[in-house]
């Protein structure tokens, strides 16, 4: 029997595909959201408003759920302290077992900075007495088509790295699996990549053969990547991670490639070409 499911994250991306999913195959689940007007309208999905850094009402959002699908939240200077706030709310509310979107190479001194935000957030599940299990993705393979921006250039520091970037909907897949049976996956963690791994330049000419968009990709030094993102007037940490987003490549951290997805689905990952092409 499926446990009574909470679902963050659901006005994004992943979290949004997780609910659909589940609501599909005809899983009750509860939205925890921001924002009630922005929620999917879907068959055995109830509402509960609340975000990450509002305990009370968090505890009360999540009361009556057993396991709870946590999507990170967005990227803010304080995203830990909101992440700890919410899993605290969590264990007091009750619940049983999280499952968190973490990522591939979270470490305290992870080189992506915000791989250092996941790795503290892990910590704080695991001491936190509740289950847990981990999805460690790599890089969300949609995106990288946006980082050409509008002059179809991937720019930056990046050198001849690799990175096996993983499509948002193999994510999702992934979880929905380990919501299904989440006794399964008790203390596990799946690190979702995608199925190959490229380097910034054969990124560069996939899009350019698939979609017919000249697109190319631009070596930076670390000193030129900050100097050429700094006119968008962000904070540092940002910038960082920014910068990092492709030091990250350059260090070998994401070349690996596993079969997690596989393994979990059934099916094998998207690659590039024929996520480009759906």
């Amino acid at each position: 029997m499926t446990p009574r499911l909470a679902v963050t994250g659901s006005t994004g991306h992943v979290g949004g595909e997780v609910a659909r999913l589940l609501s599909s195959a005809g899983y009750e689940q509860k939205l925890i959201v921001r924002d009630p007007a922005r929620a999917p309208y879907l068959p055995g999905a109830k509402l509960a408003q609340a975000s990450y850094a509002e305990r009370e009402a968090a505890v009360e959002a999540l009361r009556g759920s057993e396991v709870l699908f946590m999507v990170s939240g967005a990227e803010a200077q304080d995203r830990v302290d909101q992440h700890r706030t919410f899993i605290d709310a969590a264990a007091e509310a009750g619940v049983q077992h999280i499952v968190y979107t973490s990522f591939l190479a979270a470490a305290p001194d992870a080189t992506f900075t915000l791989g250092r935000d996941h790795w503290a957030t892990e910590e704080h599940i695991r001491n936190s007495g509740m289950a847990y299990t981990f999805l460690r993705d790599n890089f969300y393979l949609d995106v990288l088509p946006l980082f050409a921006g509008n002059e179809g250039v991937l720019r930056g520091p990046a050198g001849g790295g690799r990175v096996a970037a993983v499509a948002r909907t193999d994510v999702a897949r992934a979880a929905v699996v380990v919501l299904e049976n989440p006794g399964a996956h008790v203390g596990r963690t799946w690190d979702l990549t995608g199925p190959e791994a490229l380097s910034l330049s054969e990124v560069a000419a996939i899009i350019t053969r698939v979609t017919g968009r000249p697109t190319r990709y631009e070596e930076e030094t670390v000193e030129e990547a900050y100097a050429s993102r700094a006119p968008y007037g962000v904070p540092d940490w940002q910038l960082d991670a920014w910068v990092s987003t492709y030091t990250a490549i350059a260090s070998g951290q994401l070349e690996r490639t596993t079969t997690a997805v596989q393994e979990l689905t059934g099916s094998a990952p998207l690659d590039l070409e024929t996520l480009l092409t759906r």
